[in-house]
């Protein structure tokens, strides 16, 4: 029994009729097609298909062995196709991630980068928090992340910039009648304070606090930009928090720069330095130049 005498066989008991299998579906004399058909049987044993007044149809015998005919000619076409990938190049591979939100300044133009040298690369994107993108990068999940330095988990980093931290607050808060905001204005508003997930920004914010020497009411503590702006209007509450997240913002919030001497955070693309994949050094040795991109279209 040879394959084609499956593909033969199928084609009639779609078409219902051997003519219009030979000539439409199979390309083939309808003598030629009668004849593979009959030899089909001949080898199973029994009759599959059988003439009527409505042209051929399956036998009980027909029926049973066609889906197993359609389940032996997938396989086979599931065993080509998987030849014929593991005989193309891999494409190489490259891990991308991104403190949340930060992926609208960055992506565009990481991927331009990525794709002027290795056309055919295949990148995968991820956006979560700073921890849980150090803990991806040491476990070998991710390549490179535009994060904050995390300590602790033996990675390299390499500074990209710095974000001035900025006031959220509601759309009709007083403060939105000011410029600028000193610190001392933040005592006594509700504050959205930065939980465990953000320890770098909530470290940034506590010292900017201590020094200026107020002290504000914490209301919720989070770690999610989304939610901190949801808790702001929905609670009339203020918070800090880094400049990016104003491409974020709704209607229903607005932000206002710090007056004096403003905290900065800095962001850093890092790295594991036990990963020694080619693309990852390529990637390093143009971080210069896609830090003068963003400048140039920001400026």
């Amino acid at each position: 029994m040879e394959l084609r005498h499956l593909r033969y066989f199928i084609a009639v008991a779609e078409t219902g009729s051997l003519t219009e299998a030979a000539e439409k579906r199979l390309h083939t004399s309808q003598p030629s097609l009668s004849r593979q058909i009959r030899d089909l049987e001949d080898q199973v044993g029994v009759e599959l298909l059988v003439r009527s007044a409505r042209g051929v149809e399956l036998t009980d015998a027909g029926k049973a062995f066609i889906d197993h005919a359609r389940l032996a000619i997938a396989q086979l076409d599931t065993a080509v196709e998987a030849a014929r990938r593991a005989a193309q190049p891999a494409k190489p591979r490259f891990a991308l991630g991104f403190l949340t939100g930060q992926e609208m300044t960055w992506l565009t133009d990481a991927m331009h980068l990525l794709r002027e040298e290795l056309p055919n690369i295949e990148v995968s994107v991820s956006s979560d928090y700073s921890t849980e993108l150090a803990a991806a990068l040491a476990h070998g999940k991710l390549d490179v992340a535009f994060m904050r330095a995390e300590p602790g988990y033996g990675l390299e980093y390499k500074v990209v910039g710095k974000e001035p931290l900025v006031v959220l607050m509601p759309s009709d808060h007083p403060l939105t009648a000011r410029k600028t905001v000193r610190a001392e204005e933040l005592r006594h508003e509700p504050f959205i304070a930065m939980a465990d997930k953000a320890k770098a920004l909530r470290q940034v914010i506590d010292a900017y606090l201590a020094k200026a020497g107020v002290e504000v009411d914490v209301a919720q503590s989070v770690d999610n930009p989304a939610m901190v702006m949801s808790l702001i209007a929905s609670m009339r509450a203020v918070t800090l928090i880094p400049a990016y997240v104003q491409n974020l913002m709704p209607w229903s919030v607005v932000s206002r720069p710090l007056e004096g001497d403003v905290p900065t955070i800095e962001l850093a693309v890092g790295y594991s330095p036990g990963n020694k994949a080619p693309i990852v050094s390529l990637f390093l040795s143009r971080v210069d130049e896609l830090i003068s991109r963003i400048a140039k279209r920001s400026a």
